[in-house]
């Protein structure tokens, strides 16, 4: 049980600490490429979604490993 706690912890530190890389980088691509913004405006719009969908994959992880070990410890 400490076991899975820990190992979704950290995988939730990670995930948490790669959102703002994405960001920035999708940023980036999305101002640097006019010709995304120009040709396809719902093109820059779906890439901007990015961040706000990993950010809800992290939280699924979250509450899955918090589920699968309060499962494991009886406690549900």
């Amino acid at each position: 049980m400490i076991a899975n706690l820990i190992g979704g912890f950290v995988s939730i530190l990670v995930g948490v600490s790669l959102i703002g890389p994405i960001s920035a980088e999708v940023q980036s691509v999305t101002q640097a490429n006019s010709a995304l913004q120009n040709a396809t405006s719902w093109g820059a719009t779906v890439l901007q979604l990015v961040p706000g969908f990993f950010a809800l994959a992290i939280l699924g992880i979250g509450l899955a490993v918090t589920y699968a070990s309060l499962r494991q410890a009886g406690v549900l």
